[in-house]
């Protein structure tokens, strides 16, 4: 507790200085990665480093483990201690680099106070203009894990863990650290699935929309505040990748996919095809063994590498212009668990996108030293590729390092616990490539601006459309019009119609201008910017839709027939029989088409829920969200699971499975986790006990979607009370091991369950004759209830001794009196370690005195 108390004091007096860092310095421009070549058979294959080391490298010794292609290498830019525990990176226009760090996650094997706030936004800058980050400030502190950053003129917009809350902050008296603070989205309902399972992105795309992961939610910028606009899916985990025509990328390590959702832009609904990514792209290729990964063996090669992508995040498209022009277009894929980062080329076939690995059987950029963890990956202001390597033991949450799992011992065998708090950001530079100036966008002024549009780095483009969209500059609209018009470069041609859309200055006669355009890409912005006429059914923009019969672009087709489908059914078929005609990728069309009119009809009719009463209609909906930010991503939308490209399955498919059925089992699987075999098949990961922690309302929603969406056909439907989940949690109380599909088919609700622990045979016989206090059943309800509400359930259970102590053993060793009531209350409140080992209990400072009181009065009559 002394310790960190220390390192949050120090914390706080960092926040209040600007310092300079001294970190390992390079002459500018100068290559710092490895020059030795990884060794090779006879055959031309790598050896595999078959016994790597866990111990901590230095930034020299590290560089030199990690291996890129033949005139690449990597610049350190930034390291520990400027920066730790670095998940994401923003630039703001004048190129200062905003870091987000994790301060707080997984600093032990089992994720102790991880979601203290501690945590901060770092501000870097590079005030030579050498490359390498020099001065640094800490903008922003405590802070809860903060996940998600953009800049937005002058203003960084953050959102933490945990919250769906967004809010804005700006240097006001420029110090280098923010002083203030305006809500700009407002959520206050928690996000209270796991850490790994929540929002990320927040990327300004062309289209002037703001994306983030999972929910089926996008933003718009509009006077200070982001508004929402309601999409019909979410898709992705941690980061989103957009090429310079808008495209996104998702990723999902929860599902094992690298790569999906790029087929059509989520706001239409989920549309991915079986043959998008290549033959084999999920496999991927470590240059060292990878013995800590979940799910052990199984997912190892007989020279013990991960054998296909678990990790994959912090995806984008290389857009820049200080690398060579065959990177550009190409899709990286960060793959930390394996230590690695996938090059992707992305070929169009008939309008369908698919992905291959650039290399066969190899990678882009792959690593010996066990701590490289590439997290996410940035275009930057001077042309280059930039990397976020967490540079860390762990990269698993501690739902999966508990006691009993696979990776726990893994990781302590190879001391991977002990390496935290570093943090490295590296940018990737290539022979005869000079990285380009730094910006200074948020001096100049609207039709300089303008110029950048037409820049040859995506990175000066997207900001400049982005500054002249915050200002609502609308001065520039002739210089826009005329580069749409007359600009010889269609990605200059393509942000000029962005920027009047953002500008709101698109009429039917700029809208006519770009139908015609030579660019298809220019052509199938038009579609998308005609949607808000269409909405309002303006019959003009409608005849000019429709009147592209002709249109022979398989992208600007399959526009044509989204927005048609969507806003103008009937008119959406004509157009495809237009198309078939022409031997287009009929098949594609007709597939996007009836995506659109299925979600129309969800959206229209309320989803499935006819004849369902309101209130239980109310708790399916919730579930629904819950379902969706939290499950999908392992057991899919539609509950069949997600097999992307033939990857294995990662979760059991829900839809009509057996327990879907059956109440009692959904209640069981939640609160305890499941194990082995399911239906005669083995899934790569269990299934976590995610209801452990969470409340009876909450487990009662999110079982109620799934019991309602995925059970059986002939299956009567009831809803899952809370009632019903406090019952079952409470005849279960004692059980700390995850259940078997036997041990669920077997399982009586009618009385106390036998103890099931994975402790010794000591230790329960030692338990088992300890007297016993008497204590009435309707005793102590309200306490008991308090207690639920807290998230103390994932370390202590009565009986049994999980992280923490056994409820029974903290009241076996104090008496209860006032003094020990005051004194443990005291320590709920503030959290510690004490004489129970060394793992300090997570505090909880909303909770009052008074309740904290009840809470201890109840455990101590145990």
């Amino acid at each position: 507790m002394k310790k960190r108390s220390v390192v949050t004091f120090l914390l706080a007096g960092a926040s209040l200085l600007i310092y300079h860092c001294s970190i390992p310095r390079h002459a500018a421009f100068a290559p710092t990665t490895a020059t030795e070549k990884l060794p090779r058979d006879s055959s031309g294959k790598i050896i595999v480093q078959s016994n790597p080391d866990g111990a901590y490298l230095s930034t020299e010794q590290s560089l030199a483990a990690i291996h890129v292609p033949d005139g690449y290498h990597l610049q350190l830019v930034a390291s520990e201690p400027m920066v730790k525990e670095p998940v994401a990176i923003a630039w703001d226009g004048n190129g200062r680099m905003f870091v987000s760090e994790m301060l707080t996650y997984m600093q032990d094997v089992d994720g102790s106070n991880e979601n203290a706030p501690l945590s901060r936004i770092s501000l870097l800058e590079d005030t030579n203009g050498d490359g390498v980050m020099d001065k640094s400030t800490i903008y922003i502190d405590s802070l809860v894990l903060p996940r998600m950053i953009l800049c937005v003129g002058k203003k960084l917009l953050v959102s933490e863990t945990y919250t769906n809350n967004i809010w804005s902050y700006e240097d006001v008296n420029q110090d280098g650290k923010a002083d203030k603070k305006v809500q700009v989205f407002g959520n206050s309902t928690p996000h209270s699935g796991n850490l790994e399972h929540q929002r990320s992105g927040l990327i300004w795309n062309i289209d002037n929309r703001i994306y983030v992961t999972y929910e089926n939610l996008r933003y718009r910028y509009s006077n200070d505040k982001l508004v929402a606009d309601t999409m019909f899916t979410g898709y992705g985990q941690w980061g989103i990748g957009n090429d310079d025509y808008g495209r996104l990328y998702f990723s999902a390590a929860g599902g094992e996919v690298p790569a999906y959702g790029f087929q059509l832009n989520p706001f239409y609904g989920r549309y991915d095809v079986p043959e998008q990514l290549a033959d084999g792209f999920n496999a991927v290729w470590p240059v060292i063994a990878t013995p800590d990964v979940q799910g052990g063996p199984g997912r190892l090669r007989p020279d013990s590498t991960l054998n296909h992508f678990t990790g994959c995040c912090g995806q984008s498209i290389f857009r820049g212009n200080a690398l060579p022009d065959d990177l550009k277009g190409d899709l990286l894929i960060c793959e930390p668990v394996g230590r690695l980062i996938r090059r992707a080329k992305v070929t169009n076939q008939q309008g369908i996108r698919v992905l291959q690995n650039a290399y066969q059987q190899e990678e882009f950029i792959a690593a010996t030293d066990m701590n490289f963890r590439p997290v996410n990956t940035a275009n930057g202001p001077d042309g280059c590729l930039y990397i976020v390597d967490m540079h860390r033991g762990i990269i698993q949450e501690g739902n999966w390092t508990r006691k009993g799992s696979y990776l726990r011992p893994e990781i302590l065998k190879r001391g991977l616990d002990k390496n935290i708090s570093h943090g490295r950001i590296y940018r990737l530079i290539h022979d005869g490539y000079r990285p380009g100036p730094k910006p200074n966008l948020l001096a100049q002024d609207g039709n300089t601006l303008v110029s950048y549009l037409s820049h040859a780095n995506g990175w000066w483009r997207d900001n400049a459309q982005k500054e002249l969209i915050v200002r609502q500059d609308l001065s520039v609209l002739p210089a826009l019009v005329s580069m749409l018009e007359k600009h010889t470069n269609e990605l200059a041609r393509l942000h000029a119609l962005w920027t009047l859309e953002g500008l709101h200055a698109v009429n039917s006669s700029i809208l006519a201008t770009a139908m015609k355009d030579a660019s298809p890409q220019v052509r199938k912005a038009a579609v998308i910017i005609s949607e808000p006429f269409l909405k309002l059914h303006d019959a003009g923009v409608k005849d000019l839709l429709t009147g592209q019969g002709s249109e022979s672009d398989a992208d600007v087709q399959a526009q044509l027939v989204a927005t048609l489908a969507y806003y103008a059914p009937g008119e959406s078929k004509k157009i495809q029989e237009h198309f078939a005609q022409s031997g287009g990728n009929t098949k594609n069309l007709v597939a996007i088409a009836s995506l659109i009119e299925k979600n129309r009809n969800q959206k229209m009719y309320g989803f499935d829920l006819a004849g369902i009463p309101a209130n239980e209609k109310a708790v399916i909906l919730k579930g629904q969200e819950t379902f969706q930010q939290v499950c999908a991503t392992c057991h899919g939308d539609n509950g069949k699971g997600i097999s992307i490209g033939g990857a294995p399955m990662a979760a059991p498919p829900l839809a009509n499975s057996p327990r879907t059925g059956n109440p009692n089992m959904l209640i069981n699987i939640l609160l305890h986790g499941l194990s082995g075999p399911i239906d005669g098949k083995t899934y790569p990961d269990v299934m976590a006990p995610l209801g452990a922690a969470n409340s009876d309302e909450w487990v009662s929603n999110v079982l109620s979607y799934v019991h309602y969406r995925f059970r059986p056909s002939r299956t009567d439907f009831t809803v899952i009370t809370p009632e019903e989940v406090k019952k079952i949690r409470t005849l279960t109380e004692n059980r700390s091991a995850l259940f078997t599909i036997s041990e669920l088919e077997n399982f009586q609700p009618t009385e106390k369950s036998a103890t099931v622990v994975a402790t010794s045979t000591t230790v329960a016989k030692k338990e088992t004759a300890t007297p016993k206090r008497t204590v009435t059943p309707s005793a102590f309800a309200t306490e008991k209830q308090l207690l639920a509400k807290l998230d103390c359930a994932a370390c202590h259970r009565p009986d049994v001794k999980l992280v923490g102590p056994s409820y029974k053993a903290i009241a076996q060793k104090y008496k209860r009196s006032d003094i020990n009531v005051n004194k443990l209350a005291g320590k709920v409140i503030a959290g510690g370690s004490g004489n129970w080992g060394t793992t300090p209990m997570i505090p909880h400072p909303a909770l009052s005195t008074a309740d904290a009181r009840k809470i201890v009065r109840y455990i101590l009559s145990l």
